[in-house]
């Protein structure tokens, strides 16, 4: 268990060098230390069980996903190369925490690196901001399917989509550079301990001795924005999308646009729902407690939904993966063919 560091009262030239110019200067502090979720030994060894199969079934999930899009050409369209793109995201930003918080819960390794700790926020931060302009990107794509369908495949060329992509990983990590900037700009001088299990944002900053009221300011205004501007786009293009349902006389029809965006409403309600918890709130409502779950949720849990929502409520997923399933079964019968002697 974590606790404070109780010095008692001394001449401070008796002090350690290495405390002594740890209070004193906050550029000293090399590494900090991750409390994690729990201190209690008895959920430890259950939450690393727990982890591991999350972390297993979303590695399967997102990797499987981003090989069964490259293996089938009737999944080439613009909807599946963003789907690609988000399992990309959500396998990337997984794996920058889920292995750590695995390792935090085992016994006498919580520490982290502070190049590590920032290095952790960059991607951390930078690919959740990804994650955010490519749903808004895919509402585009979707709106644009639904409302003008005719005029799709022109609208909607592989260029268009590459270009949608890539602008929405060069605003990502752009604004993970701000962030991650406008975090460790601050000094640390009182503790290097983090009442989190990763380097957020929030943790990383109350662990400052700095005055940190413009440095929550910057934060908040960049997150707002872009949360708010991805937002506004998918709930402009959800505005048409339904205008244009209501329009259809054929019930069939409407079923199948309402069919086609529910995998991505859902995603996008999970994942602004946790985001929105976790940073848009005031630091004086914070609970570092409800921060852990939130955190939890949408680093963890988030990764490993979103290829279950859009593989299980998705036909054409399912008949691509059961088109490889009976192609890698050919493939296994014939290998054993050509192995049994004639």
């Amino acid at each position: 268990m974590v606790g404070t560091v109780k010095v008692k009262e001394t001449d401070p030239g008796e002090l350690p060098k290495s405390f002594k110019s740890f209070l004193e200067n906050g550029s000293e502090v090399k590494e900090f230390i991750l409390v994690g979720l729990t201190d209690v030994s008895e959920f430890q060894v259950p939450l690393f069980i727990v982890f591991t199969i999350i972390y297993l079934i979303t590695l399967a999930g997102n990797l499987g996903m981003i090989a069964l899009i490259s293996w089938d050409p009737r999944l080439h369209t613009p909807m599946y190369f963003f789907l690609s793109n988000l399992s990309i995201v959500d396998f990337g930003y997984s794996s920058a925490v889920t292995p750590k918080v695995m390792a935090g819960l085992l016994p006498g390794d919580k520490i982290i690196s502070y190049n590590g700790c920032a290095t952790q926020l960059f991607f951390l931060i930078g690919l959740i901001f990804v994650e955010n302009f490519l749903l808004s990107a895919m509402a585009y794509d979707r709106c644009v399917a639904i409302c003008k369908p005719l005029h799709y495949p022109t609208l909607m060329t592989s260029r268009i989509c590459a270009r949608l992509t890539i602008g929405s990983y060069i605003c990502g990590f752009l604004c993970s550079c701000i962030h991650t900037g406008n975090t460790f700009s601050l000094h640390f001088c009182k503790s290097n301990v983090i009442h989190h299990f990763v380097c957020d944002i929030p943790p990383v900053m109350a662990a400052s001795c700095s005055d940190i009221h413009i440095n929550e300011m910057v934060a908040f205004f960049v997150i707002s924005f872009t949360a708010f501007f991805a937002l506004f786009i998918i709930l402009i293009s959800y505005l048409f999308i339904f205008i244009t349902i209501l329009r259809m006389h054929s019930t069939e029809g409407r079923q199948k646009a309402f069919s086609t965006c529910a995998s991505h409403l859902t995603a996008v309600s999970i994942f602004y729902g946790s985001g929105i918890f976790m940073y848009l709130q005031p630091s004086s409502s914070h609970s570092m407690d409800r921060d852990k779950i939130a955190s939890v949720f949408y680093t963890m849990v988030i990764p490993m939904l979103n290829p279950l929502v859009y593989s299980l409520r998705n036909k054409e997923v399912i008949s691509a993966f059961k088109r490889a399933l009976d192609g890698t079964k050919s493939s296994f019968r014939s290998s054993l063919l050509r192995k049994i002697p004639q």
